[in-house]
């Protein structure tokens, strides 16, 4: 079976999704919508919010895998 590539080429690039609402979805998982999160709005790489690195790092890691799970991108088992 050939591999069929995404992209035509441009040397503009390839985007998934033209907005935040629109869905997407790899390996077969449910495609959904950009996720939002106030853990990385006030996250250590905000001024706004200082809690403790480890927490922080923490949470921040957790919004990350859950984004690459929603995605398919990461499995868990």
């Amino acid at each position: 079976m050939a591999v069929e590539y995404l992209g035509s080429g441009s040397i503009d690039g390839t985007q998934l999704g033209r907005s935040a609402t629109d869905k997407v979805g790899l390996y077969g998982v449910t495609p959904v919508a950009q996720r939002t999160s106030t853990v990385l709005a006030t996250s250590l790489l905000s001024a706004s919010s200082y809690v403790s690195v480890a927490s922080n790092t923490a949470a921040i890691m957790l919004e990350l895998t859950n984004a690459l799970i929603a995605l398919g991108a990461y499995k868990t088992s």
